[in-house]
């Protein structure tokens, strides 16, 4: 699918301990607009969510690895759905077999994309969240 007709026009927060993969998940939202911050760790990201939240401007949409040292994907979710947080949550994952899927969504993720980044159907899952989140 054609990716050149997403336009992002929102506040995406990307979560993951890999630089690489906060990289190349900023160059793909910026690319289409989107104003992106990125969090290292699940800590990291509870603090910035919960800061976004107190200044009445949370993130449209988080992008959240699973597999972090510190605060994993799976409680970071839990703790970010525990401050109130309702919009989308998008979990990245390498272990995309039935039972890790499952799991992302028990803790609270909309929705899972596999690594590596496919960038047309990250970019497609994030503008159906935004479309139906705004309609």
């Amino acid at each position: 699918m054609l990716t050149g007709h997403i336009r992002l026009q929102c506040p995406i927060l990307v979560v993951d301990d890999q630089r690489d993969v906060r990289f190349l998940s900023r160059r793909f939202l910026s690319d289409a607009g989107a104003k992106v911050s990125e969090a290292e760790d699940g800590e990291q990201a509870v603090a910035m969510m919960s800061k976004s939240m107190e200044d009445g401007c949370p993130f449209d949409l988080v992008v959240l690895d699973m597999q972090m040292p510190k605060l994993d994907g799976y409680e970071t979710a839990v703790q970010l759905r525990a401050l109130g947080y309702t919009r989308p949550i998008i979990a990245l994952t390498a272990d995309a077999m039935q039972g890790d899927m499952s799991r992302c969504i028990a803790s609270g993720c909309n929705n899972y994309l596999s690594k590596p980044i496919d960038k047309s159907a990250l970019l497609n899952m994030i503008e159906d969240y935004l479309n139906s989140t705004s309609a």
